[in-house]
């Protein structure tokens, strides 16, 4: 007995795409250059060179891991096995492995006690285990306003500098998608932005990027990822007299089923784009979006809602 298969059914049948991209070794260092790039000319060069040197850091902290992968294989292996992510943020938050992340972080940091930047990180040498512990859950839930805002970047540095490290220290990359379209297969954590890729096995295809850990999965394009409709979508970018019509290298997804909207990053318009370093250097996009009735729903780690 034979069956008829539809369009979408061949297509996957024919072609499966790779389902993840994991980022590279030296990821922070390269984050850290294209947010120095980018902060010429920007309202935000302070802030986006303050999130560098952040990666900076991060960068080192991932070449000399203060800690361990947390998970063990026969935990890995029960997850991988049942479609859960092996490095859960909502369970390895509260267990506190990162913290080890963010108490080296703050060695690399001595700054004048009364400036902007002292202030907040003796706060957070101040702080003690269950209070920091306590501002990571809050921030990875996305209760911004549980987290002094100027904590936010060293926060978000710590986890990302751990969360990114462990990933690329799982012996396999056998993950399956998770049950929403946004929802990171490797830490759950939601996705930061989407990223058409433009090379190899790779190329023309739409990846999420975890605002966590940066692993990135495939999801088809011209679909809403929160709501997965395809009706309506359109693709709104800033005006920039550097790229022709249809040539931006980022462009916001929106939604006017839902109401929400993800920006894109186009490798082809840009191979050097990177998904954080370019979601900060854009906030004027997100402000554009807002007045017109958008919401956000991918996190940024390394910036409050209202910060900047």
């Amino acid at each position: 007995m034979s069956s008829i298969l539809e369009p979408g059914q061949i297509e996957a049948s024919a072609v499966m795409p790779p389902f993840l991209h994991l980022p590279p070794a030296n990821l922070f260092a390269l984050r850290a250059a294209r947010l120095e790039r980018l902060a010429e000319g920007n309202p935000l060069r302070r802030y986006l060179l303050l999130v560098a040197r952040l990666c900076r850091i991060q960068q080192q902290l991932v070449d000399n891991p203060p800690s361990a992968l947390p998970v063990a294989e026969d935990r890995q292996r029960l997850c991988i096995s049942h479609g859960l992510p092996p490095l859960a943020a909502d369970s390895l938050v509260r267990e506190g492995a990162w913290l080890a992340w963010l108490q080296a972080l703050l060695g690399h940091f001595d700054e004048p006690a009364d400036s902007p930047l002292g202030t907040a990180v003796q706060l957070l040498r101040r702080s003690d285990d269950n209070q920091r512990k306590g501002w990571g859950i809050a921030l990875l839930s996305g209760q911004y306003d549980a987290v002094p805002a100027a904590l936010v970047p060293f926060m978000g540095a710590a986890l990302q500098a751990a969360w990114s490290s462990w990933l690329l220290a799982l012996p396999g990359t056998e993950l399956k998608p998770a049950a929403s379209l946004a929802q990171c297969p490797a830490c759950g954590s939601p996705a930061m932005a989407g990223v058409v890729r433009n090379r190899g096995k790779h190329n023309g295809l739409r990846y999420l990027a975890c605002s966590l850990c940066a692993c990135e999965w495939h999801v088809v394009r011209v679909k809403c990822v929160y709501c997965e409709s395809s009706k309506g979508l359109r693709y709104t970018t800033l005006d920039d007299d550097r790229h022709s019509p249809g040539k931006a290298p980022l462009r916001a997804e929106c939604c006017p089923g839902c109401n929400s909207y993800l920006k894109q990053h186009y490798l082809e318009n840009d191979a050097a784009a990177e998904p954080l370093a370019d979601d900060l250097a854009t906030l004027a996009l997100d402000m554009c979006l807002d007045q017109e009735g958008f919401h956000r729903l991918a996190p940024n780690l390394m910036l409050a809602p209202g910060q900047g």
